[in-house]
Formats: structure tokens, sequence, C-alpha cells
């Protein structure tokens, strides 16, 4: 990490400290996990250009402020800032999400090439959230203590992996020697051209780059529910 993406994440915690905000209430503005704020602002992890973008369209955040820490926090009064509000990702007041076994789709490829031939094994009821195109159960501690094994995500399809957002947590399917290898993972630029670095939350996984080639499907994680067994 740079020196200016470190200070940009002491700026994002003096700005949730100036609302007065915990980082479960600034994820859930920007859409995304509290592990992808805690890494923002303890330096591991940068602000991507998406978030800005909400930060300044939907607390009217001074833009130079967050880049350099110049100038005023916000454009306008602080007790007028909570009721600026320009949302470009609306939710919706109900939706039924298809949840799907991966055992049962051989893989993210043909699920995303054509959902429409995979019998769901469930549907998920939520009411308020961003649209969603499916969900699946994860496997593995890569994302743990933000995510478990056997938790559900809930995701977006992108169709390319131009339209990601550096920082973001992202469900993807990647090539390693001919199989496909399913993971949940911050994306992250890499040093090198052609490449992206995979980024867990769990300190005992190393960070991995990878050639942007070898990812065969991508998919925004949205939301994700913890399955909990109470005896």
């Amino acid at each position: 990490m740079t020196e200016h993406e470190k200070s940009v994440g002491r700026r994002l915690k003096e700005l949730r400290r100036e609302l007065d905000w915990t980082q479960d209430q600034l994820a859930k503005l920007l859409g995304v996990g509290k592990g992808a704020i805690s890494m923002v602002e303890t330096g591991k992890s940068a602000l991507s250009e998406r978030n800005k973008h909400i930060l300044v369209h939907e607390l009217n955040m001074n833009p130079d402020w967050i880049e350099t820490g110049k100038g005023e926090i916000f454009n306008s009064p602080r007790e007028q800032v909570l009721s600026f509000r320009a949302m470009t990702d609306h939710n919706l007041p109900y939706q039924c999400v298809p949840l799907y076994a991966m055992e049962g789709t051989a893989g993210l490829v043909p699920l995303f090439d054509d959902a429409q031939a995979h019998t769901p094994v469930d549907y998920i009821h939520i009411p308020n959230m961003p649209k969603c195109d499916g969900a699946i159960y994860i496997v593995g501690d890569s994302m743990y203590p933000l995510l478990k094994s056997g938790d559900i995500v809930l995701y977006k399809q992108l169709q390319h992996i131009d339209d990601i957002f550096w920082g973001d947590m992202y469900l993807l399917s990647v090539d390693i020697d001919g199989e496909e290898y399913v993971t949940v993972k911050y994306i992250q630029k890499a040093d090198q051209d052609g490449y992206v670095r995979l980024v867990s939350q769990n300190p005992h996984h190393a960070d991995k780059d990878i050639e942007i080639e070898r990812i065969r499907a991508i998919a925004f994680v949205k939301a994700s529910i913890r399955m909990n067994s109470m005896h």
C-alpha cells in the first residue's frame, strides 16, 4: 500500500467519527462488508473509486479532502449531510433470490452462462436490498471471521473484469491447471500488468497475484447470510 492510500484510510476513519457512525453503518452505505471498512482504515486495502463516488454523492463529501486532507470535509453544513441523498443503486422493496448448490451447477461458469438451465435448491426472500442475481454457499475459511464455510453470499454478476471496483469483495471462478477454483476475495491492483491481487480477510491466508485471463467468471458480493445451528 502507498502512503497516499494509507492516509485516505485514516481520513475515512475521521469521516466516520465526524458522522458518529460505526463501521457497520458506513459499510451499509457503501454496500460492502464491515471487514472491507476495517481493511481500508488500517491501511491494508485501498478505498475504491466506486466508494469514493458514493461518499461524494451520498454525503456531499468534498472529494479534495478525501484525497489530500485539504479543505472542509463536507460541501454542506454537517446537519444537512445525512439528508443529502442521491442513490444510484436503489434497493428493491422485495425480491426473491435463487439459492444454488455448486455441486448441482458444475461451477460458476455454466451457472453464469445460463442460470435458467439450473434449478435452485431454494429461494431467499429479502426486503430492501439492491438487485441480486443469485446466492450460493461458500466453502473455506479465507474470509474468516467475516465469512465462514457454509455461509451464503448473494451476488450480482459482472460481465467483465474491467467492471470491478478495486478493493471491493467479489465471488470469482479462477482457472488453476484446467480446474475451476471458486472463491470469495477482495480484489486489488497488482504491481505487474495483466494481473490482479486476491486478498483474504483471514491473516493466515497470503495474498496472491493471478493473471486476469485466468478469471473465468466474476460477481460482486452484495450481502452475506451467516448460517448458525442452534441446539
